[in-house]
């Protein structure tokens, strides 16, 4: 469950680009490369959304996508007890990173409001590398514990087994996660997902987009969630991968350098069950 009471409602002003500035496609690269979330506002019919989202990415197809490869995220009253829909439904959604489940998850998210719910449907954001810091300070076990190599499977049949921290060779961490019934863990992980949610709940952001307003973020340094609501809500997204340097996942604070970088064994991993 959703930890509403958590975060800021200022976020939006903190991390706002004005698209129409000049160099504004330089600042929102330097921003995403400082702090991985960029927050906008004035994208108010597809053509805008598909057009600023081709100028930052090269936009990957998702299966629910448009042939535009732009995806419509509302309540289509068919998919909300799928597994792995529920963002096509109207429910809550808990904290995840998209394309989970694939080999390589794309890096960049925009997701643009058309319009709001009439009640409910606020996204909660939450940076990775605060998520992370918390628990290299209140419980390095379970930090420890969540980057070892193929303790998570996320996905279906064809899903893909890793972790959620990976620490790559440069010592950066990337992040991915789901939290749904697609979701399976290694017993060496399991007993630290309190730990872990209650890490994310005590790190997010309150975010209310209205119509026009959006987000563009590192899809391997940010986690986002979403309250249930009601009403038409509706909202674009197109993932991709960026048209600028964009290094992996975020710099961590200096006390994670002893933990296992990717591919490195780890005797006491056990991959989880499928």
């Amino acid at each position: 469950m959703l930890d509403t009471s958590a975060g800021s409602e200022t976020l939006f002003a903190d991390r706002y680009v004005n698209l129409r500035a000049p160099h504004a496609n330089d600042v929102i690269a330097a921003q995403l490369r400082e702090t991985g979330l960029v927050t906008l506002n004035g994208l108010t019919t597809r053509q805008e959304v598909l057009a600023f989202a081709s100028r930052m990415m090269a936009i990957t197809p998702h299966p629910h996508g448009a042939p535009d490869s732009l995806t419509l995220i509302h309540d289509t009253g068919n998919h909300a007890h799928r597994a792995g829909f529920a963002g096509l439904g109207s429910g809550e959604l808990q904290a995840h990173t998209e394309r989970s489940g694939t080999p390589t998850p794309p890096r960049l998210i925009l997701l643009v409001c058309l319009q709001p719910a009439t009640a409910g449907g606020e996204t909660f954001l939450a940076d990775g590398r605060e998520v992370h810091a918390r628990l290299m300070g209140e419980n390095r076990d379970a930090a420890v514990a969540l980057c070892q190599p193929r303790s998570a499977y996320f996905g279906a049949g064809t899903g893909h087994t890793t972790q959620v921290f990976t620490v790559q060779a440069d010592g950066r961490i990337s992040l991915r996660l789901r939290q749904d019934g697609l979701a399976r863990w290694s017993p060496i992980v399991q007993p630290h997902l309190p730990a872990l949610r209650s890490a994310i709940a005590t790190s997010q952001h309150r975010l209310l987009l209205h119509a026009g307003q959006g987000y563009l973020l590192d899809n391997h340094r940010w986690l986002h969630a979403r309250t249930r609501f009601t009403g038409d809500r509706r909202l674009l997204r197109a993932l991709g991968d960026p048209r600028f340097a964009l290094p992996g996942g975020f710099a961590p604070h200096p006390t994670t350098a002893a933990l296992p970088k990717a591919g490195e064994p780890v005797s006491s991993a056990r991959a989880p069950r499928r």
